[in-house]
């Protein structure tokens, strides 16, 4: 349902408007769904941490391994996509330069989409979405996860560059038994996103 009310409110408004990251309400707004959101998670999950996924991965060295692989893959991969789908250019949340005046409303947007966004997004789709779906098969949980990810962003352009990483997030979370790794991974696509936003 919230896919289906992210692609109806993108067809009806069109594109976000560039200086969300500027405003403290927007901040608010994410904070307070995204709590809503966890505790729907953690209510469903029953406040279990292994379905969560939240537990040590198998081996910390064979972990990062796995994980720079992943960041250089999908960072190619979504860079060559970019050049042809404008994924990020649909999104819209990414202001046109650095406004310093602003400094603090985007310092707070920052911790939301690079802190908070990855933790309730990893503990909803390769925690508990993963968990629900694994018994049906580990690669249909890879792939129906990266997709159903990906849908909840509201995307056209931008889908296959975020079924991609949702896959890819996936993928790690099967291979080291652990959510750990794809938070991480998500924080750092997230931040180095904003972060080159205002840099250029």
């Amino acid at each position: 349902m919230p896919a289906v009310v992210q692609y109806a409110g993108r067809l009806s408004e069109g594109e976000p408007e560039r200086d969300l990251l500027y405003r403290y309400s927007t901040a608010i707004g994410a904070t307070v769904i995204y709590a809503f959101m966890l505790f729907l998670v953690l209510l469903i999950a029953g406040f279990d941490r292994d379905v969560l996924a939240l537990r040590r991965p198998r081996s910390w060295p064979r972990t990062l391994a796995l994980s720079a692989g992943l960041f250089v893959a999908m960072f190619v991969a979504i860079a060559l996509l970019e050049q042809v789908l404008h994924g990020g250019q649909e999104q819209g949340l990414t202001p046109d330069g650095w406004q310093p005046e602003h400094a603090g409303a985007y310092v707070a947007n920052f911790v939301v989409i690079a802190l908070v966004a990855p933790i309730v997004e990893e503990l909803t789709f390769r925690g508990l979405g993963y968990s629900l779906l694994e018994p049906y098969g580990r690669w249909l949980a890879i792939v129906v996860i990266g997709l159903v990810f990906s849908a909840q962003h509201g995307l056209v352009q931008g889908f296959a560059e975020l079924a991609l990483f949702g896959v890819g997030l996936a993928w790690l979370r099967a291979r080291t038994r652990s959510v750990y790794p794809c938070i991480v991974l998500h924080s750092v696509f997230n931040g180095i996103a904003l972060i080159a936003a205002v840099a250029t």
